[in-house]
């Protein structure tokens, strides 16, 4: 149905290890997942030196015309209360998303308010909206996100695909290329049938170092061979099916870890991302979790992080004054932010303001 011109919407950005999705829903509504205007752009997370984590600029770049594309999609004189953008890394690599982000943002859509968060926070405002419980959010990486019955966050893993995200799609993936490497070798472990499967994907196995090794979104690659590693579990490689039990068997143990910090006896819990549409892992996780955890109670997430991301800026379009006191979840920078745009806009960008934009 169309809007009422002048119309108050938000906008939500999930921002993930191999794609960005935007949308926009009316601010005077629960979000509605199905009738959400939504524009996608396949866009790997970069990680840079020179930003100190993930790539601002190389975001924007991708972000701003798939934004651009969805507002002059809104009915005529709509106006948007609030952006929020969930993105991969922003808790620990975000130096550089929380700096340059809000002028950009700000210029392109107008609003008032942007809330910065963690794509885990936004997976879990998607999965669980405000309720206490753990979200496991898994796609190019994973992390585990528990909200305890008291209102704060605690979290599990997340720590990059080099020294964590154990299970996740990039783990995955380079576990079986190391599978494949092995097969290459003639040592233990090796699978044949996923030495060919890396040879159709990326040539000649001699050449992977040297093409992974350098790029800036070696995550996101990694995570590519990840259905290969499902595919081959499901044709019945051992190594192959192997590699899934073990990653389900991490997310578990991540999965536990945050329900043991939320403290919750009999915790919700939902998987959520893109890694849990494969049913071998998905199954191998469940099994897992109902030895480690068995008295967590698993269900369906309400929707995708896009939806938590809308909840999000919902939300903190709808607060009036001073955010905290009534903002349904809690406030955690940089894991979760609301940052007042007023007078941003002039602004190249947050990082040539003397004192950033102000807190509401």
């Amino acid at each position: 149905m169309e809007q009422a011109a002048g119309e108050c919407w938000v906008v939500g950005v999930d921002v993930g290890g191999s794609g960005i999705r935007v949308g926009a829903a009316p601010a005077d509504r629960p979000v509605d997942p199905t009738g959400t205007r939504t524009v996608a752009a396949a866009a790997a997370a970069r990680v840079s030196a020179a930003a100190g984590g993930q790539d601002a600029r190389a975001l924007l770049d991708r972000l701003l015309p798939a934004l651009d594309t969805l507002v002059a999609g809104l009915p005529g004189g709509a106006r948007i209360g609030a952006v929020a953008v969930g993105a991969t890394g922003m808790a620990l690599l975000g130096r550089d998303l929380a700096a340059r982000l809000p002028g950009p943002l700000a210029r392109a859509t107008g609003a008032r308010r942007l809330v910065l968060a963690g794509d885990a926070v936004t997976a879990y405002a998607g999965a669980l909206g405000t309720a206490a419980g753990v979200v496991v959010a898994g796609g190019t990486g994973l992390v585990a996100i528990g909200l305890r019955p008291g209102g704060s966050w605690c979290r599990a893993d997340g720590w990059g695909q080099l020294l964590g995200d154990c299970g996740g799609g990039a783990w995955i993936g380079r576990a079986g290329l190391e599978a494949a490497l092995r097969a290459q070798d003639g040592r233990n472990g090796g699978s044949p049938v996923l030495l060919a499967a890396a040879e159709r994907y990326y040539g000649p196995v001699a050449g992977l170092p040297a093409a992974l090794q350098p790029r800036p979104d070696r995550a996101a690659l990694l995570a590519e061979f990840a259905p290969a590693v499902v595919a081959a579990a499901e044709e019945g490689c051992p190594v192959a099916g192997g590699l899934l039990r073990r990653a389900g068997e991490e997310i578990a143990a991540t999965a536990t870890a945050a329900a043991t910090a939320a403290g919750g006896a009999e915790p919700r819990l939902a998987l959520t991302g893109g890694l849990f549409r494969f049913d071998p892992l998905r199954r191998a996780t469940l099994d897992a979790l109902a030895v480690r955890l068995p008295a967590a109670r698993p269900g369906p997430p309400d929707g995708p992080p896009l939806l938590g991301a809308l909840r999000l800026a919902a939300a903190a379009s709808a607060a009036v004054g001073t955010v905290a006191p009534g903002f349904p979840w809690p406030l955690d920078p940089p894991l979760l932010d609301v940052l007042d745009l007023a007078g941003l806009p002039d602004l190249p960008d947050r990082a040539a303001a003397e004192d950033g934009p102000r807190r509401p």
